[in-house]
């Protein structure tokens, strides 16, 4: 199994929350299914084990026991301050784990009512975890990249290393995200951010992205391509979609296109890239594969974009100017 490691203290923070997301979604998931029947009580434990066993226990110790004092030496209260806050937090969350993996072996003997109860608890935790991380995020981590210098943050990022080994072993990273892994095995978990979006959102974000961006399926098929009907780098209408990439591109360039495809579908190689002068501006074209989550070839993604005037910016712009 691959080592995960980390250089930065933060990092490491915020992939374990990322982790600790995902077990969410999990737990969300079979809670959204309990009055119906439809959850997995395996599934279930497992999400909350882990939000316990690793959230807490693991996670949230390596604030209690290292950041959050370290941040405290340095001159962040703890009494009236956003450190006392994150405890009071981890203590909330932390009851109502134990108190809902004690009730898990009862639900099938639970009333639809006392059901309610339970799913209403797990929707709690939810609401307070994720506001939670939002705020380590955002606002914690923010104050403490601040003032914990060099030596502190190498020693922060051996302490938790620390913590992992004690809890897992050599191998303890690799072993948190096998068992996320694991809980998500199940076909009708969702966890993809894309599937909050509508497709009328989805259209308006590809439209608003400050570059042109084409698709060839898996069949070196056109299938897609944004900014229709508005000006563009390179021009192209409808009459380009379902026609093949290479019919695409002047003859000369034919071969090259086989071999980014090629490279592409054998995985040798992970993006392609290419810069001209048109006139006075500079055309970045960046060709990217693009797999699905099981690693199967759908396609490439050309990105074009006009980097003329990123080449041009000098100093810095820290405040918005309008």
């Amino acid at each position: 199994m691959e080592t995960i490691q980390f250089e930065k203290w933060d990092t490491y923070l915020v992939y374990e929350h990322e982790l600790i997301e995902r077990a969410m979604a999990v737990l969300k998931h079979n809670l959204e299914g309990l009055e119906s029947g439809k959850y997995d009580a395996t599934q279930l434990t497992r999400a909350l084990d882990f939000l316990l066993e690793f959230g807490d226990k693991v996670h949230n110790k390596k604030e209690e026991d290292h950041l959050f004092p370290l941040m405290n030496q340095l001159g962040i209260p703890i009494e009236g301050g956003p450190i006392g806050v994150m405890l009071m937090e981890h203590e909330a969350e932390r009851k109502l784990l134990a108190r809902m993996i004690l009730n898990v072996p009862n639900i099938t003997n639970f009333t639809a009512e006392r059901r309610q109860q339970f799913k209403q608890e797990g929707l709690d935790y939810l609401q307070i975890r994720a506001e939670h991380i939002w705020k380590e995020n955002d606002v914690l981590y923010a104050m403490g990249r601040k003032i914990i210098q060099d030596d502190a943050a190498t020693q922060l990022v051996e302490a938790f290393n620390a913590v992992d080994d004690a809890a897992y072993g050599y191998a303890a990273k690799g072993n948190y995200l096998s068992m996320v892994e694991e809980m998500e095995s199940a076909d009708t978990i969702r966890t993809r951010l894309v599937e909050n979006l509508t497709t009328d959102q989805l259209h308006g974000i590809l439209e608003t992205l400050p570059f042109e961006l084409t698709f060839v399926d898996a069949k070196d098929t056109v299938a897609y391509f944004n900014k229709l009907d508005k000006p563009k780098v390179f021009a192209r209408t409808r009459s380009v979609v379902g026609r093949k990439v290479q019919k695409c591109h002047p003859e000369k360039s034919v071969d090259t296109v086989q071999k980014i495809v090629e490279g592409f579908k054998n995985k040798t190689h992970d993006k392609a890239e290419f810069w001209i002068n048109m006139g006075d501006e500079t055309i970045m074209i960046r060709y990217f594969p693009v797999f699905d989550d099981t690693g199967q070839y759908l396609g490439v993604c050309e990105v074009t974009q006009e980097v003329g005037w990123i080449r041009r910016l000098e100093g810095e712009q820290r405040l918005l100017d309008w």
